[in-house]
């Protein structure tokens, strides 16, 4: 199964990807504005285009109503899950005009994580990815800041090498921001987690 790539109407990286064949590409609402000026065709359009403005010509739509308990995008990775994508790329998740829709994409990313996927939210400032029982890595020529943050109430054995600050067989709670603001140092890096959810946000260097 290939790449599930989803594209909403937040602060987005540049659409930078080219889709092969297997992979799936999903327009959220306004994200299809952005997938159209990149010149890149949405295989799937989902939403209920409030921030898109009208409905638009598609071969493929699903139309959702205003009030319902899933955002677009939560909407589109549902339905990509249950085609039986496992590894998603998600561009436009945060900023934009809606702090709260930022705060559902993140749950959404652990949710994805606590899924058994392999899945990230891609901006111009960072790069979100969840884990959950799991190991990360990050190669050698990673570069910028590090941050690990507990998604559950309590996260154990926590373990960070290869970064400026190291942890081994930590505790990480969602309530104290100890993981905050490490740094990559030019080694190959691990993260992992023996039980419970991290977000970690690796951020471009800048101070």
């Amino acid at each position: 199964m290939g790449i599930c790539y989803i594209v909403g109407a937040g602060d987005c990286a540049p659409l930078d990807f080219s889709p092969d064949a297997g992979d799936l590409v999903i327009a959220a609402d306004g994200g299809l504005r952005r997938l159209d000026a990149a010149g890149i065709r949405s295989d799937l359009v989902v939403g209920d285009f409030d921030s898109l403005g009208y409905v638009p010509q598609a071969d493929a739509l699903v139309r959702l109503p205003v009030i319902k308990d899933h955002t677009d995008l939560q909407e589109a990775a549902n339905l990509a899950f249950s085609r039986g994508f496992r590894r998603f790329r998600i561009y436009g998740a945060l900023g934009g005009e809606r702090f709260s829709h930022s705060i559902a994409n993140l749950q959404l990313l652990g949710s994805l994580a606590e899924r058994g996927c392999d899945a990230a939210l891609l901006d111009p400032r960072c790069t979100v990815r969840a884990l959950h029982n799991g190991v990360l890595r990050l190669p050698a020529q990673a570069s910028g800041f590090v941050s690990v943050f507990a998604l559950d109430d309590l996260c154990a054995g926590v373990t960070i090498r290869g970064l400026k600050y190291t942890l081994e067989n930590a505790e990480l709670r969602n309530r104290f921001a100890l993981g905050v603001s490490n740094e990559c140092i030019g080694e190959e890096a691990e993260i992992s987690v023996a039980s419970g959810t991290l977000l970690i946000v690796i951020e471009k260097n800048s101070r």
